[in-house]
């Protein structure tokens, strides 16, 4: 898996997305950045602001906010534009995630992948979508992501991540010089809710809908988290259509007081489907998935019946 663990891999190939402050990158990542997975390289991008994404210095933690109103299939007609959703980026340039079979880190799989759900949201009226985007290394900035959704009242709170496997599954190789790792054993995408959480049945709802939402796209969820292989990573199967599990020590998602889900979009420790990640055509099919399934989960009639 990635930094959407607790704790972390091994030899530190998957840490964990510990934070020390709050800043922005811009929506615009130059190629040379992705080709390689340059955490330096994305780091000057930092300074510059963007709508939308969120600044954590102007969102100091505020006792008794109120928490925000989760909306039920009974509920009123969804409004889009007021519907917030927050869209957390895994990890940060300092602190990785998980290195790709390719040496590429995931915190950049992470940043690309966002940013295209970020703008399919803004493109079916859900305004209020905010990019969280962090730096550093320290782990209490876990619960600084916690404080700015909270205090963003945002009816939706989704982790975005790339998932990859502990150390012992791994094998060497080279790629372009370089030595690398690889396991070709395991892919596809998983969906995490965490009981803890004080919406966990609305979690476990829109989690069933992201992973219906890539099952309807052709994506077959990763099966290797009920095997005992994985040791300490072996995780509940809630649904087994749908490839949803349950992880309830994830800070991000037991601490946030609206529904939180994280999505590990496909494994990039697996070669071929390292490269279908990076692809505009598997972007575009998971960020379709997620906006598909938020839409329903915003007003499950829309799904239903069309635009109202």
């Amino acid at each position: 898996m990635s930094g959407s663990w607790s704790g972390s891999w091994p030899k530190g190939r998957a840490v964990i997305a510990s934070i020390a402050g709050l800043s922005l990158l811009s929506v615009g990542l130059r190629d040379a950045a992705w080709a390689c997975g340059n955490a330096k390289v994305l780091a000057k991008y930092a300074a510059s602001p963007k709508p939308g994404a969120l600044r954590l210095a102007a969102l100091p933690p505020r006792p008794g906010t109120p928490k925000p109103a989760v909306l039920s299939p009974s509920a009123a007609k969804c409004d889009p534009s007021k519907f917030r959703i927050v869209l957390d980026v895994g990890h940060t340039a300092e602190s990785e995630g998980a290195i790709s079979a390719r040496n590429v880190a995931e915190f950049d799989f992470n940043l690309h992948l966002a940013q295209r759900i970020e703008e399919k949201l803004k493109a079916e009226g859900f305004a209020g979508t905010t990019l969280l985007v962090t730096e550093g290394k320290s782990k209490p900035g876990l619960f600084k992501r916690v404080v700015a959704a909270n205090n963003l009242q945002a009816n939706l709170f989704l982790s975005i991540h790339h998932d990859s496997v502990p150390d012992r599954l791994l094998e060497k190789w080279e790629f372009d010089g370089k030595k690398g790792h690889f396991s070709d054993r395991f892919s596809g995408y998983s969906v995490f809710v965490s009981r803890d959480n004080p919406e966990f049945k609305t979690s476990l709802r829109f989690a069933e809908l992201v992973g219906k939402e890539m099952r309807a796209q052709g994506l077959q969820y990763a099966q290797q988290y009920t095997q005992s292989i994985m040791g300490r990573y072996q995780h509940e199967l809630l649904d087994k259509e749908t490839g949803v599990y349950r992880y309830d020590q994830l800070v991000v998602l037991r601490k946030t007081r609206m529904p939180a889900v994280l999505l590990e979009a496909g494994s990039i420790i697996n070669r071929e489907e390292e490269l279908q990640m990076k692809s505009p055509e598997r972007q575009h099919i998971v960020s379709s998935g997620v906006t598909a399934a938020v839409k329903e989960f915003c007003d499950p009639r829309r799904a239903i019946h069309g635009p109202l």
